[in-house]
């Protein structure tokens, strides 16, 4: 928790988020809290569909509790600004695995999580983007320290 397409540059896309009858997408980020926002993080042709956690309370919490993360899933936390951040597994019961991603969507580090180890791991440098999935799936799908991911915002 929060306390390829190899070179592509970073294609950030809203989709829309007013269902059938096809208005406009949300560009401020103010999303309904009645409806999650998710995040498809895409590298080359895998992709993980992932929880968005963009407020403080969001990224405390994030895939603590949880039983179970299924494969092709995660969680995305979003930073405002680019800074070093790092992660914790106290209260997350299962193992994870962190890719921690610059601005422009690059991997700069990947660290594995072990379940209920309280010690923080930080990223090599400042990063908007840290990537929660279940262990192993970047070594499952030939993802590593220096690809870029396209990451498309919007609701189910």
């Amino acid at each position: 928790m929060i306390f390829p397409v190899r070179s592509l540059p970073i294609l950030i896309t809203l989709l829309s988020c007013a269902g059938p009858s096809g208005g406009a997408g949300d560009p401020a980020g103010a999303l309904s809290s009645r409806e999650p926002e998710h995040a498809w993080v895409i590298f080359g042709a895998d992709s993980v569909r992932a929880d968005v956690a963009r407020t403080e309370a969001e990224r405390e919490r994030g895939l603590m509790f949880r039983e179970a993360v299924p494969d092709g899933t995660g969680m995305l936390f979003v930073f405002e600004r680019p800074e070093v951040q790092g992660v914790w597994m106290q209260d997350t019961h299962v193992a994870l695995d962190a890719a921690f991603l610059d601005e422009g969507a690059t991997i700069s580090s990947i660290e594995s999580l072990e379940p209920g180890d309280p010690t923080v791991k930080y990223s090599t440098g400042p990063v908007l983007f840290v990537l929660e999935v279940p262990r192993g799936w970047f070594a499952a799908h030939g993802v590593t320290v220096g690809d870029t991911a396209v990451i498309v915002f919007g609701r189910e």
